[in-house]
């Protein structure tokens, strides 16, 4: 099959990846940029995953002040070159993730990073609420389980839906910058100040 210029330029300006690899997916996907673009996101997911014990000591700190003065957000963000820092991409990346948090707050960066005793009372919470449907213990437990999953994805930044598109997790918004960058980054950590809040 032809895949037409045009089409490989779309998908190289929402991927950022080079043009052969942007040919090559499309003819895999059958000119289906959609398809295209997730056979690219996996390809480097995976590249960066061997990348991962890679060290990460260069990277940018990002503020961001919302609602008048009323709510501030720091956020640290580490890359492995000095070069990749410096890119529009990796700073429209650290501002985006700023706003992701003033707006929804998250309590943690991934469900690891959560204090176990947190996790273990939602869990009970929703055994407890699960049990007076009367299924069985299997069933329950696979309930509560699920009811976590949707937690993590409110609590946890990493899992949390991206306010700017809710198709994407902030998870593949990294992934993302992981594939055009091509570096190990990692999201090292945040805090979120709310004028008015009582001191933890």
């Amino acid at each position: 099959m032809k895949i037409s210029a045009e089409l490989v330029r779309q998908l190289r300006e929402k991927t950022g990846v080079g043009m052969m690899a942007c040919k090559n997916a499309l003819n895999e996907a059958d000119a289906d940029i959609d398809k295209a673009l997730q056979i690219l996101r996996k390809k480097g997911v995976a590249k960066a995953q061997k990348r991962e014990g890679r060290i990460t000591s260069e990277g940018q700190i990002e503020s961001y002040v919302h609602m008048g003065g009323k709510i501030g957000v720091l956020v640290e963000v580490n890359c492995e070159t000095d070069f990749s820092a410096k890119t529009q991409d990796f700073t429209d990346f650290t501002k985006n993730l700023a706003m992701q948090i003033a707006a929804t707050n998250p309590m943690a960066i991934s469900p690891d990073q959560l204090p176990a005793d947190i996790v273990e009372r939602e869990k009970e919470i929703y055994k407890a609420q699960a049990i007076p449907s009367g299924k069985p213990e299997k069933v329950i437990e696979k309930i509560a389980e699920g009811k976590l999953k949707k937690f993590f994805s409110e609590a946890c930044l990493l899992n949390q839906a991206y306010v700017r598109d809710p198709n994407m997790t902030v998870q593949d918004l990294l992934d993302d910058l992981k594939t055009k960058t091509g570096e190990n980054i990692v999201i090292r950590r945040f805090v979120r100040y709310q004028l008015g809040e009582a001191e933890e």
